[in-house]
């Protein structure tokens, strides 16, 4: 699926804005056809945004079930005769779309676009009404997990992922028009030889049209050219995209009919690099390259996980001020924007899947709904493995020619130590290495499943270990516990493989201060980080330190969380804490 642009022969229109909404809590939208008319008892919403913070109301904030969304939409009069495209960037979890009164299309998974046809149900010059109804219920059988239980209160949806459960849509709706003959998809891999890049590239389109392939730099001089529907373009001298050179090449693939005419075109943007797993060695362009960075979310006040170009570009910021070089997509893909940025500037990516809360073990513990299996046929089971697979798929699909990308993670804390864990893993796994042979593919483990009991990290070309000695085990005994650490990162160490440690951190609330550094002040926050990289220091296998998290992100209810989670270095409004300060130096030369 190829994301909408403007070009020579395409052209985009913007839907977001004002949208009317309404809760539909008795699930009686679909069956009243409310696609057919004006929603009822409907209030004005903001697209994109998640809607839970938005309204005052804390039933909204709690709500799970469908919600409705709907706007009218004017179709250029300039798209008659044009092939007419709806496509949403994400809505979570799932959602059902109607053009009039007709359903066009409906999607599984929350992060990932999807897009429908409506050319036959629209005409140019007129207004269309556009009707969603968005869902945002977790079962067993959804990525991420989760449960509605019934209470004395009511029911009650329960989930096992330590971040809050924010829905709607959330990034750009676009309508867009192309040719009825039109490029469908572009797959890219590029490589290395010597000084020279290649880029093997493959297209699929509709129609009969011949391929055209011509390949520019980035001062628009054109240096490759080819034709077909695939092929090798070869780049001598080439300038390759390495960690802080965001050197990125303009592809423009074109569909010529027989009278020469080019009847579609779409511009992708190439970053010509390597990336491979050697020993203990993560390479970039054949180069040794240790992470530096966070595992971050999307979370802001008020629109939740709705995107925003103007955080987006000062988070970019501080993770250059602060020397990171790199960020996890935890626990879910980010907005094509994030990627498209961290390509032009160089920061490298670990691209993950929704795949968090697999794990009963941990998150019954943590937030309650005890007393489940984690793998059983009434719990996670064959079904979810195949949304599992599916949202591999889109993933994969959709952000496999970032050359930002580095590394697939498949899942973020599943229980790992079991002969079940093995069973369902083993062929996810084998699934995402026959999607991208190019990448490196593994999973983030939780110290559940210590060095000696986890039976999936032998899938796994990199192993992605999250652990917290000096906060859920030893708090306050920062001796103890890097005994502990490194004693169980000399075992890891012994399976020959990179290791990044993609979770380490500790809640600080703000303006704590401790002389003797307890728990919770900002004086812990950094005695405990300095502790940590103590211990990667002296283990050559670590390739990477991801601290737990770039900034606080609200999370569910809790004793064990003040307002959310707390572990960020900056604020929830990106102040800094004085680990932010702290990681700088260790991270910036020039600090």
């Amino acid at each position: 699926m190829l994301r909408p642009q403007d070009n020579a022969t395409r052209e985009r229109k913007r839907l977001d804005g004002l949208w009317t909404f309404a809760l539909d809590p008795d699930g009686a939208g679909r069956a009243g056809r409310w696609f057919a008319g004006r929603l009822p008892r409907a209030r004005e919403m903001a697209v994109p945004a998640s809607f839970n913070d938005i309204p005052t109301d804390p039933v909204v904030r709690e709500y799970f079930g469908d919600v409705w969304y709907q706007t009218t939409v004017r179709v250029p009069q300039g798209w008659a005769g044009r092939r007419i495209v709806l496509h949403f960037e994400s809505a979570t979890h799932r959602a059902t779309v109607w053009a009039r009164d007709v359903e066009v299309v409906s999607h599984e998974g929350g992060y990932t676009p999807f897009a429908a046809d409506i050319t036959d149900h629209v005409t140019a010059g007129e207004p269309v009404r556009i009707t969603v109804v968005v869902n945002n219920t977790l079962s067993f059988q959804s990525i991420p997990p989760g449960i509605v239980e019934d209470t004395p209160a009511g029911k009650r949806q329960r989930y096992w992922h330590d971040f809050f459960n924010y829905a709607g849509i959330h990034r750009p709706v676009w309508l867009y028009a192309t040719a009825s003959q039109h490029l469908t998809d572009i797959s890219i891999v590029t490589g290395l030889d010597g000084g020279a890049g290649t880029i093997q590239y493959q297209i699929e389109s509709s129609g009969e049209a011949v391929t055209r392939v011509l390949l520019h730099d980035a001062a628009g001089r054109q240096v490759a050219a080819g034709a077909g529907a695939s092929g090798t373009l070869r780049i001598d001298d080439v300038h390759r995209w390495a960690p802080g050179d965001g050197y990125l090449y303009d592809l423009e693939v074109q569909l010529v009919d027989d009278g020469g005419t080019v009847v579609d075109s779409y511009h992708h943007s190439v970053g010509v690099r390597t990336v491979e797993v050697t020993g203990s060695r993560f390479l970039i362009n054949g180069e040794p390259f240790y992470f530096t960075g966070f595992g971050k979310h999307e979370d802001l006040a008020v629109i939740g996980k709705g995107h925003n170009d103007a955080f987006m570009v000062h988070d970019f910021e501080l993770l250059e001020w602060i020397g990171a070089n790199s960020f996890r997509t935890s626990h879910y893909p980010y907005s094509e924007d994030v990627l498209d940025y961290a390509d032009r500037h160089g920061i490298v990516v670990i691209d993950e899947t929704a795949a968090v809360g697999l794990n009963m073990g941990l998150g019954g513990g943590i937030f309650g709904a005890q007393g489940y299996v984690t793998f059983s046929p009434e719990t996670i089971n064959d079904a979810s493995r195949e949304v599992h697979a599916q949202a591999i798929r889109e993933l994969v699909t959709r952000d496999r020619n970032h050359p930002s990308v580095v590394l697939w993670s498949i899942a973020n804390e599943p229980e790992s130590d079991s002969e079940a864990a093995e069973a369902y893993f083993r062929p996810l796994f084998e699934l995402t290495r026959r999607l991208d042979p190019s990448r490196p593919v593994g999973f983030v483990n939780v110290m559940l499943a210590p060095y000696g009991e986890c039976r999936v990290s032998q899938f796994a070309d990199v192993l992605m270990l999250n652990r917290y000695y000096g906060w859920y085990v030893d708090p306050g005994d920062l001796p103890l516990a890097e005994q502990k650490w490194e004693a169980e990162l000399r075992g890891w160490a012994t399976e020959n493989k990179p290791i990044i440690i993609t979770e380490y951190g500790a809640d600080t609330y703000p303006g704590l201060h401790s002389v003797a550094g307890q728990p919770w002040s900002e004086e812990y926050q950094v005695e405990y980080l300095d502790m940590n990289h103590r211990v990667f220091d002296r283990i050559d296998a670590v390739v990477g330190e991801q601290v737990w998290n770039f900034a606080d992100f609200a999370t569910i209810s809790g004793v064990m969380r003040v307002g959310g989670n707390r572990k960020g270095v900056f604020t929830r409004d990106r102040q800094p804490k004085a680990a932010a300060h702290a990681l700088r130096r260790r991270w910036r030369k020039d600090a």
